[in-house]
């Protein structure tokens, strides 16, 4: 027997005084709630209702019950409140400071389709993980060798001034003996300042015969840019990165670094909707290759 049904059709008719407008405000027929009020009586082995009159006059068994049945269906009220306002609080989520405003919005637009209200914060990798431990944040998107995660974005060099090859190569930064200048740098963005990402870079710099100050971890991305902006110097980015900042991307000749991506959550289920239901956007506000075709 439904318990929480019959006490809601008990509580309407005893408040109304009538089985026909009680019936009307539960938003029941009222043979349902005839069902349902003989049907508690049955479970109860007590008579509710004075059937002997005209109005729905309650026994002193039903006066005796009327109060419990009222706290179980203000419970159940209170309790469906609830659940409405916990699916429109946000969902405060990690971000890399390299995702588009507009993907941003785009991504919360869409999680409102599926009830997910998204509120980003973005920060650096390692602050992202310290983020979701702290319970600062209920999810984040991780940093990870490629491979290990579900979303993958190629890494490549950019620079103002448009290149001719179709790859350029790290040890043509190399400089020459008779410059005198300042060598050309790759700068490294925060989002990339991860040893599965910088170490190689640095490895290649050392086996290229760079100088040691040719790679430079910027503190903000937009020094990064800066530099690259007001020089030849190129920036380690995805390509999505380089065609949002106006510059010249080639992929590297000599390896090709990756960023890997994954949903970090205090809860599972938070990282299995984001990740199952919203990846595709996710990927898009990464830069992953496949996400952008997809989109277009």
């Amino acid at each position: 027997m439904d318990v929480l049904g019959a006490c809601q059709a008990f509580v309407y008719v005893s408040e109304r005084g009538s089985f026909t407008t009680g019936a009307a405000a539960a938003r029941m027929s009222q043979p349902v709630v005839s069902r349902r009020i003989a049907a508690l009586e049955r479970h109860f082995g007590g008579t509710l209702f004075d059937r002997s009159s005209r109005r729905a006059t309650l026994t002193p068994f039903g006066r005796a019950m009327l109060p419990s049945a009222k706290r179980l269906v203000r419970l159940a009220e209170a309790m469906n409140d609830a659940a409405v306002r916990a699916k429109l609080s946000p969902l405060r989520l990690a971000v890399p400071d390299t995702c588009p405003p507009r993907d941003l919005a785009q991504l919360a637009a869409e999680a409102r389709t599926l009830e997910i209200y998204l509120d980003f914060q973005a920060a650096p990798p390692q602050e992202r993980r310290d983020l979701v431990r702290s319970l600062d944040v209920r999810a984040a998107l991780v940093a990870l060798p490629a491979g290990d995660g579900q979303w993958t974005v190629p890494l490549g060099l950019a620079s103002a001034v448009e290149p001719q090859e179709r790859a350029v190569y790290v040890e043509t930064l190399r400089p020459g003996r008779g410059d005198s200048g300042s060598p050309r740098r790759i700068w490294i963005q925060p989002e990339d300042d991860v040893p599965h990402i910088r170490d190689r870079i640095i490895r290649l710099r050392d086996a290229v015969g760079l100088w040691p100050v040719q790679v430079a971890v910027a503190g903000a991305p937009t020094t990064a840019v800066a530099e690259v902006l007001a020089s030849t110097d190129v920036l380690l980015c995805s390509a999505k990165e380089a065609r949002e900042l106006g510059l010249h991307w080639r992929p590297m000749g000599e390896v090709e670094p990756m960023r890997g991506y994954d949903v970090l959550a205090e809860h599972r289920d938070d990282a299995l909707r984001l990740g199952s239901h919203l990846g595709t956007s996710i990927g898009r506000c990464l830069g992953a290759p496949d996400s952008e075709a997809s989109t277009r």
